[in-house]
């Protein structure tokens, strides 16, 4: 199989995979991808973290490249992080010249010369974000019916991680934009780590498009890999995970994985308070600073870099001895791409230790290895009812081509399900209220879409992800990173002091209208913070840790003594409201009785909203029970037999906020769709369906 997808190549590629690369053939997964890529299948391929998933891409469509003779801009290579697109610009342009052809990287940081140099020379390859797609289409320089009108395949490097939020559905849009301008359908191709549902993921990539043929690589399943080494510790605090990092693997380099910007900070300062040579990787620093610290963890070895999912990607930071997760991770696929940054040296065997610091920490931790441990990773699965993708992408086609008509959302977009039965309800409020006007048969940008996206010629128009207001810190003319509004409007005794970059900051000045913030070193007091929501667990990962209070323990995990001593002290503490074939329903004789259903947030905020009568209104909705009113009697719960019908939570006005151009929709529709994304009714039914054993306290 191998010589045979060998042989199918170009014999340019093939000369130098033997010669420059000196490899002796392909992967088993590089191999299968050969054929159905070289026939322009839309395809999907599995593999682990570093497993040549880029080279099964890029090594068929130069192929086809050559032997087609493509010409111009041919293939877009799509990324969801620009330290990703870096990271493999410099190899994919390495791999073009091999034909005489180019590769090259267009994002917000690359400069308006290298932009210029791009639009006049045209690469055959371009390695870019949705974002920058987006407003290559829109802006006035770029041309996009002449710089796009060559494009022939599509790349979506990490696909999984645009498929599971709206930056997914933005690329679609974006995607059936480009095809309509080239003229085609563009080959689409997905390269991803392992996920549950890897066809309906596929079909998803294709948009509108579902009748191609398309065809999923996953690894043979003959190359299974050494079982990783896993550990779970209990430690109690942050300051005592500090000092187990530090204790343990000296002269190694350690990556260690956080839930948090606060947490990275906090935890990086207290590395380097005893001693440790320590670097950092979040969202909230600057590109410089990120790359300072990436660049130098490549080239240390007695090292610890503390990072957030920034770093759970494909971006190379050299030979990692061990990975190191504080808190446990949100999904088992999120566990798998960490894990599978170990392991990657000859002799060597992936490997994970977890500090856990406190119990809300050791059972999730425990219920997701429970379910890694019977084979399960979660589907990806795309947020129900884009409509505020709807609204940008009609206001971003007005943009490109000037103008819409009553055709244009068919013609751009054909069956896109961005557009669903909203979307004349959707174009109608655009209209009357101010987003477009009429002029003619046509319509063209109104004053509101000018008032609240204009800014910068419409550069809010491009992303559509929200995010708090930040500042921009500068020591100096330096940035290091940004900060949020409230750590700075928040008072205080004495001097203002910041955690950032893993070093203390006094605050010397804040430009309100400008958004800086500017500082000087400080010898320690720095605090951090920034705003963010609790994404809550899942159904099954919840299933997971009363599989764990019940007895499991996962296979192939080690429980140090101090987490075996936590976990025991977990189990009695909910003895009382664990069953493994019912859920238990508590009815105390005073206060609130509970009902544990262990069906995850997202279920249990459907359940809050369906019975409001037995539910305690004031209560935060967690993933294991729901309080239930004083009053409550076994009567009332009969009530959870008779639902024919699930209500999706309540969704107060202001969280609209943080729903990027809801202001671009009906205030009822931005509300259902929010109410559609924090709602489980399939879990709800779950929970209700399982027997239910009720007992006094």
């Amino acid at each position: 199989m191998s010589d045979d997808a060998f042989a199918a190549l170009h014999p340019g590629v093939q000369y130098h995979l033997a010669n420059t690369l000196r490899w002796n053939g392909l992967r088993p997964t590089q191999a299968a991808a050969v054929a159905p890529l070289l026939a322009g299948d839309d395809t999907l391929v599995i593999a682990p973290t570093a497993g040549g998933k880029t080279e099964s891409a890029i090594f068929p469509l130069l192929s086809m490249m050559a032997e087609q003779d493509w010409q111009g801009l041919s293939v877009l290579y799509v990324c969801p992080l620009r330290a990703l697109i870096n990271n493999l610009g410099p190899r994919l342009d390495r791999y073009a010249q091999w034909l005489g052809r180019s590769a090259a990287i267009w994002h917000g940081d690359v400069s308006q010369a290298d932009r210029q140099r791009i639009l006049r020379t045209r690469p055959d390859i371009l390695l870019t974000t949705p974002e920058s797609l987006e407003a290559m289409l829109v802006s006035t320089k770029t041309q996009p019916h002449v710089l796009f009108s060559n494009l022939r395949a599509v790349v979506v490097d990490e696909v999984h991680a645009f498929a599971g939020d709206d930056r997914g559905w933005h690329l679609l849009a974006v995607l059936e934009r480009l095809s309509r301008i080239a003229g085609r359908d563009l080959q689409r191709v997905g390269l991803s780590a392992t996920v549950g549902n890897p066809g309906e993921l596929l079909a998803w990539l294709q948009g509108s498009s579902g009748d191609r043929p398309r065809r999923v690589i996953t690894p043979p399943t003959e190359s299974v890999m050494q079982p990783p080494d896993l550990t779970v510790d209990y430690v109690a605090s942050l300051p005592n995970a500090a000092k187990v990092i530090t204790a343990l693997h000296q002269g190694e380099k350690r990556l260690v994985f956080v839930d948090s910007r606060k947490r990275a900070e906090e935890l990086g300062a207290h590395l380097r308070a005893l001693g440790v040579n320590t670097f950092l990787s979040h969202s909230s620093l600057s590109a410089a600073e990120r790359r300072r610290s990436e660049d130098a963890f490549a080239d240390a070895r007695d090292t610890v870099i503390v990072a957030t999912s920034t770093l759970e990607l494909g971006i190379d930071v050299g030979d990692l001895d061990r990975v190191i997760q504080v808190g446990p991770p949100r999904t088992v696929a999120s566990f798998l791409q960490r894990l599978g940054r170990t392991g990657r040296r000859t002799g060597t065997v992936r490997n994970c230790l977890f500090l856990c610091i406190d119990d809300e920490a050791l059972l999730p931790t425990l219920g997701m290895l429970e379910c890694w441990s019977h084979g399960w990773v979660e589907p990806i699965v795309a947020p129900p009812a884009p409509r505020h993708i709807a609204a940008q992408q009609l206001m971003a086609l007005c943009l490109q081509e000037g103008k819409l008509t009553a055709s244009s959302r068919e013609e751009w977009w054909g069956s896109l399900t961005v557009f669903d039965d909203a979307a004349p309800d959707i174009g109608e409020f655009l209209v009357t209220e101010g987003f477009f006007e009429r002029d003619g048969d046509y319509l063209i940008i109104g004053p509101e879409a000018e008032r609240l996206f204009g800014r910068r010629y419409f550069s809010d128009l491009t992303a559509v992800f929200s995010a708090p207001p930040e500042f921009a810190v500068l020591a100096g003319r330096i940035e290091v990173g940004t900060v949020g509004t409230d750590l700075l409007a928040e008072k205080t005794e004495g001097p203002r002091r910041l955690l950032l970059a893993g070093r203390s900051w006094t605050v010397t000045h804040i430009d309100w209208t400008r958004r800086r913030c500017f500082v000087e070193p400080a010898d320690g007091g720095g605090e951090a913070k920034w705003s963010g929501a609790s994404i809550g667990w899942s159904y099954e990962l919840t299933r997971g840790m009363r599989a764990v209070l019940l007895g499991t323990e996962p296979d192939g995990v080690r429980l140090t003594g101090r987490a075996l001593t936590a976990l025991t002290e977990l189990r009695a503490t909910h003895g009382d409201a664990v069953a493994d074939d019912r859920s238990i329903v508590t009815l105390p004789t005073e206060g609130n009785g509970h009902w544990w259903t262990w069906a995850g947030t997202a279920a249990n905020r459907t359940l809050h909203a369906t019975f409001p009568d037995l539910f305690d209104p004031r209560q935060r909705i967690n993933e294991k029970s729901l309080r239930l009113r004083s009053s409550v009697s076994t009567a009332d719960l009969s009530a959870l037999q008779k639902a024919t019908q699930l209500q999706l939570p309540a969704v107060d006005r202001n969280a609209l906020m943080g729903l990027k151009f809801s202001a671009a929709l009906p205030e009822q529709v931005a509300l259902s769709t929010l109410a559609q994304r924090l709602g489980d009714p399939a879990s709800a039914c779950e929970a209700l369906k399982e027997l239910r054993r009720i007992v006094r306290s």
